[in-house]
């Protein structure tokens, strides 16, 4: 059986650690979720990659991607 912890547990035992340990603590969540986000980007980049070779998405150009993403923001509005 999985032993769960508490957001509340986890931030009780980190205000335990020394100001400079919980300073490294907060550096390698951090950093972690950093690299976390840019795995899941390069995911999506493959991901798009992929779709385009097969011919699922279409070449644009600067302009033409800038004026889909202006029409998608006044959609969503």
């Amino acid at each position: 059986m999985l032993n769960t912890v508490t957001l509340d547990q986890v931030i009780d035992t980190a205000l335990q650690l020394p100001p400079e340990q919980r300073q490294m603590l907060v550096d390698i969540l951090r950093n972690r979720q950093i690299e976390a986000r840019r795995q899941e980007i390069a995911a999506e980049a493959r991901k798009s990659i992929a779709a385009f070779r097969k011919g699922k998405l279409k070449a644009q150009s600067a302009e033409e991607a800038i004026a889909d993403l202006h029409q998608t923001i006044d959609d969503a509005e």
